[in-house]
């Protein structure tokens, strides 16, 4: 959210253009949270939330581990300090050169949900260890993924005896309880499935040992939002639940739940006008939509908490839209967004909590405009 810190950082710097701030302090306040919460499970930071070299190097330092979902995330966190074997490569759609590329610079885990993409890493990065992704129904998250990732737990049974076949590491499994996921009991189901695949394959002789547990933990937006603890806490039960006293390593991935309330974006508000005279909503039009890096508004599953100067006035339904010619630019109309009376052309305005995937889903200069600048401090 909008600390004090970044408060006086806009205020003393007049930047010219929407901008996102970065609160460092906020970031090690947050690993810290996620390390007491769950102090037997591996950090391993969801790159693709904020990648800024700032953040990478911080997490690296405090000890961080890092999923990277491309040859150029493993870069990054390389550069930013971090060792082959705090790394993953998470994603589960990879070319093979990519594979090759990563094992080359000494990755060694790999994330798979196919027999063909186990068929790609026995190839190009052979005796590498894997584990696999099983599907989950996402239920209680405010930005559910989809079922483009990861299998039945019964295909993942085979995924992994493949694997073990080819020469490769069967490492574990993994799930993706869905991002903003708001409901700290989602992770028993998948921990459940995760332990399912573990006794089959035990049948076979093959000892999975890891349960990655992926990410989906929240930031703050316009409603509370459980602690750390309170997550920890309950995964933690279901972990004891359905292994028992056999409890397997266990990594969690967050993202957005790391740098979501470190930032805020200042913006200005462009134009205020409706659309008759008998409208009954204002269309407030701001220089950042969705092509500058809002693209979390999408069927409006993000709102942001927005801070201007004459809050505590009456306030009025807003249809919120970007500055762009594009009529899918639209933030906020299906729930319009209660915002002053007051606001006008050329009013500055702070959307909170948006650290997290807003500079990586920022288009390259879409109509000409930049894209968003982001500072770190």
């Amino acid at each position: 959210m909008a600390t004090q810190r970044i408060i006086d950082f806009l205020a003393d710097r007049r930047i010219d253009g929407p901008c996102l701030v970065v609160d460092l302090n906020v970031v090690e306040e947050n690993f810290n949270a996620f390390r007491h919460a769950l102090p037997d499970s591996a950090i391993f930071y969801a790159v693709k939330a904020n990648p800024a070299p700032e953040i990478l190097k911080l997490l690296a330092s405090l000890g961080s581990n890092f999923d990277c979902a491309s040859v150029a995330e493993i870069k990054m966190a390389l550069a930013a300090g971090a060792t082959p074997a705090r790394i993953s490569y998470g994603n589960t759609i990879k070319k093979e050169r990519d594979v090759a590329a990563a094992h080359a610079l000494g990755v060694s885990l790999f994330a798979v949900d196919c027999v063909e993409e186990v068929e790609k890493i026995a190839r190009a990065a052979p005796g590498a260890r894997v584990f696999c992704r099983v599907l989950t129904n996402g239920e209680g998250a405010e930005w559910p993924l989809s079922r483009k990732f990861g299998c039945v737990p019964a295909m993942a049974i085979d995924v992994l005896t493949h694997a073990r076949d080819l020469g490769l590491k069967s490492t574990g499994v993994s799930f993706h309880v869905g991002s903003q996921q708001t409901d700290t009991n989602a992770w028993d189901a998948a921990i459940a499935d995760a332990r399912f695949v573990f006794e089959a394959l035990e049948k076979r002789g093959i000892l999975l040992t890891l349960v990655n547990m992926g990410g989906g933990f929240p930031t703050r937006y316009l409603k509370d939002v459980p602690t750390a603890e309170a997550y920890g806490r309950a995964i933690f039960d279901s972990l004891k639940a359905h292994f028992g006293n056999r409890l397997p390593e266990t990594i969690i991935e967050p993202g957005r739940g790391m740098v979501g309330d470190a930032g805020v974006i200042k913006a200005e508000v462009v134009l205020v006008s409706k659309k008759s005279d008998a409208d009954e909503n204002r269309w407030v039009y701001l220089d950042i939509g969705k092509f500058g890096g809002l693209a979390e508004t999408m069927d409006e599953a993000i709102r942001y908490p927005i801070r201007t100067a004459h809050d505590g006035g009456a306030v009025a339904p807003c249809v919120l839209a970007g500055p762009t010619c594009d009529s899918a630019d639209v933030l906020y109309e299906k729930t319009p967004y209660p915002l002053p009376l007051a606001l006008t052309i050329g009013d500055e305005v702070l959307i909170e909590g948006t650290g997290a995937y807003t500079t990586t889903y920022s288009a390259v200069a879409f109509n000409g405009f930049e894209p968003l600048a982001s500072y770190v401090i």
